[in-house]
């Protein structure tokens, strides 16, 4: 099977978990009980449990005893398997997919950005299941303590610096986030940047890419900004939770973690300000992959089809967190959950990580140069970054 979910498509933190049943019933359907494993890659308690419920009611109407597992390994091949938006080029290399999203009576209905995600070659090949963009979380009381506002919510890069700066005391930076391009990419989408241009070519050398790097460069030069292992963190959210910054730029299953881990800790959830480029975000998501060996794949698109419900969807929100990926279902959303609506807002603005082929190991070599970036040459990483695509998109 392709290779599975790495818990960048909504994360879940809570052991609660609910389905409606949904009809979605094959043509084919008979009284036989056949039988679908769904395959779930790093998957928490919550997501397990309300995808079982879910597929189980949805069974119980199409005659399909549907088996849900966790984790890489299973007792047998998957049907369906959950796939990163930036594991699908090789998935579909390996022809280990089939192309079923179009044929969908939802397929007009997703998110225009994870549609792209999942669409190779003008090909759209999996339902994206859900997602989280990023955003900025901010430690409430320490906002309150440096005197801030409503009024101060930064909405540019220099409202951003100039907060950060002053949430910035001994023993707690201004805003702390990881090093990786997973986070620090969301600069280059403000700068209006990106690696790999809508045509598919390489980008990463652009005035655009430089312009977010000497961006975050300066805050750090400044100390009002640290990357998390600096400050002895293992990434943005448990540097927010012990007290060592009092921002941080994360994703929804970040936030619903420390609702678990730090319950005395009250954030605030702010959209990502605006660079040079207008607002940007990055956006995390998976689909549900159908496998090309499946001798059951009628049968398992009728389940990704009540697994994608408006309706369904809202639910797998109140129990995993994750946004839905259906424009069906953003009303319901805001309505339900308005501490989260600032990771739905910044769908219209986000982007994903390169779904070309070689791409995702020129991304790991990227996090490596981007650690030092506080004393790194920004023009000379990206230069670096700039060959390692074009080899990788002409190879």
């Amino acid at each position: 099977p392709p290779p599975p979910l790495a818990g960048c498509g909504g994360s879940t933190f809570d052991d609660t978990g609910g389905a409606a049943p949904a009809p979605g019933v094959p043509p084919d359907a008979s009284p036989t009980p056949q039988r679908l494993d769904v395959r779930l890659g790093a998957s928490g308690p919550a997501e397990t449990a309300a995808v079982a419920a879910a597929a189980a009611a949805w069974g119980a109407a199409s005659g399909t005893e549907v088996v849900v597992t966790a984790g890489a390994d299973g007792a047998r091949p998957a049907d369906v398997v959950t796939v990163r938006s930036d594991d699908l080029a090789a998935a579909v290399a390996a022809g280990s997919l089939t192309a079923y999203a179009q044929d969908l009576p939802n397929a007009d209905d997703f998110q225009p950005h994870l549609r792209a995600a999942f669409t190779l070659d003008g090909t759209f090949w999996c339902a994206p299941k859900d997602f989280s963009t990023l955003a900025l979380v901010v430690d409430q009381a320490a906002w309150t303590a440096a005197g801030l506002t409503d009024a101060d919510v930064p909405t540019t890069w220099e409202a951003l610096a100039t907060v950060a700066g002053r949430l910035t005391t001994e023993g707690r930076t201004g805003l702390v986030t990881s090093s990786e391009y997973r986070r620090l990419g969301a600069f280059v989408a403000q700068a209006g940047g990106s690696l790999v241009d809508a045509d598919g070519r390489a980008d990463a050398d652009s005035a655009e890419d430089l312009q977010a790097l000497t961006y975050v460069q300066s805050l750090l030069a400044a100390g009002s900004m640290r990357f998390a292992a600096d400050v002895g963190a293992r990434d943005g959210a448990e540097a927010l939770a012990t007290g060592r910054a009092a921002m941080t730029v994360e994703s929804l299953g970040a936030v619903q973690a420390l609702a678990t881990s730090s319950p005395g800790l009250a954030v605030r959830v702010l959209e990502l300000p605006a660079g040079p480029g207008g607002r940007g975000t990055l956006s995390f998501t998976s689909c549900w992959g159908i496998s090309a060996d499946s001798p059951e794949r009628d049968r398992a698109k009728a389940l990704v089809a009540a697994l994608t419900a408006t309706d369904q969807q809202l639910l797998f929100s109140e129990a995993t967190g994750a946004v839905p990926s259906v424009t069906s279902a953003a009303d319901g959303f805001r309505e339900r959950f308005p501490e989260r609506a600032a990771f739905l807002a910044g769908a219209d603005r986000a982007t994903t990580l390169p779904n070309l082929p070689g791409v995702a190991g020129v991304v790991d070599r990227l996090d490596a140069q981007l650690a030092g970036l506080a004393t790194a040459d920004a023009a000379a990483v990206l230069a670096r970054t700039q060959a390692e695509l074009d080899a990788a998109l002409d190879g």
